[in-house]
């Protein structure tokens, strides 16, 4: 058990916020980001998270990082906690990005594992013990194999958060809810599910929500699972999580954000722009995300 009473607390719902580009991709679209960011506060979402996976960190410039985290602190005006990505596989870059959005005002990092090198579990130890020693900022880890190449394991886990203050939560997006059981045997640790659909298995062996994808577009289907999960009931829980199933499968047909950003701009809320190398969604892939979005609701999905 930790012995750090006054850390941050996160739970419930983050959106992984997608982040808007103009029609040709070049540039971002902050009108729409502007209107998307309040659409979250008027749904009553708990926190929000710029600049990770979602948001396609790994396009956006020096200079486009550091205006999207201030445009996304501003808007929000202290609202809900802003969680910024600052994560890379060079330690003194994420350094550097996690004073920085600690700077403009953001209320925790959320740090990717450390991709490509494929450092050891020591490596990835020594990788937040440095970020936490020289930032003294609250750490979201991202444990996402299959983007990084590498699991942080429980014993690390454990061990990080055990003995650096600053580590606050992680984001469990390992797809195994053994490594997440086996994370919640070591330490007490919040646990924040990486993936829609498993949000309620990983609440019911006690974590505490989702950065969500899908609540961009849909922010009151994650919340009908995610606060009926909060207070005991998961009856209910269980029955919205059958019900909307597909539809958070379906947000992943081709890589994240391309399914959610389709979805979006079939909604008005943005274009479905996303930079290479990602590319936007297959006739074959539309075919499966389209059907899917007509049975729930979400947008006119004439075409893709």
């Amino acid at each position: 058990m930790s012995n750090f009473a006054n850390r941050m607390q996160l739970s419930g719902v983050g959106t992984a916020l997608i982040t808007p580009f103009t029609a040709n991709g070049e540039k971002i679209d902050y009108e729409a980001f502007g209107k998307l960011i309040d659409s979250q506060l008027a749904a009553g979402l708990d926190f929000l998270v710029p600049m990770g996976t979602t948001g396609e960190c790994p396009v956006v410039s020096d200079e486009e990082f550091e205006q999207i985290v201030k445009f996304t602190v501003e808007r929000v005006a202290g609202r809900v906690p802003v969680v910024a990505g600052s994560g890379s596989n060079n330690t003194a870059k994420a350094i550097k990005a996690t004073k920085l959005i600690k700077k403009l005002g953001c209320d925790a990092a959320l740090i990717v594992n450390p991709y490509y090198n494929k450092p050891s579990q020591e490596g990835l130890y020594q990788h937040f013990k440095k970020i936490c020693n020289e930032c003294k900022f609250p750490v979201v880890l991202y444990n996402i194999p299959s983007r990084t190449g590498i699991t942080m394991q429980p014993e690390t886990v454990e061990r990080l958060y055990n003995e650096f203050e600053e580590i606050v939560a992680i984001k469990e997006a390992t797809g195994s809810l053994d490594i997440a059981t086996k994370i919640a045997e070591r330490c007490d640790i919040p646990i924040l599910s990486g993936d829609d659909s498993l949000s309620l298995p990983l609440m019911s062996i006690g974590g505490k929500g989702v950065v969500s994808v899908l609540s961009n577009v849909a922010p009151d289907i994650v919340l009908s699972i995610v606060r009926a999960a909060q207070k005991g009931d998961f009856a209910t829980a269980a029955k919205n999580h059958v019900k909307y199933h597909k539809l958070m499968r379906t947000m992943f047909v081709q890589a994240n954000p391309v399914p959610v950003k389709k979805t979006a701009s079939l909604m008005g809320i943005c274009t479905d722009a996303v930079r290479l190398p990602l590319v936007s969604i297959t006739d074959d892939n539309f075919a499966k995300l389209s059907p899917v979005l007509q049975e729930y609701g979400l947008g006119q999905t004439s075409s893709p």
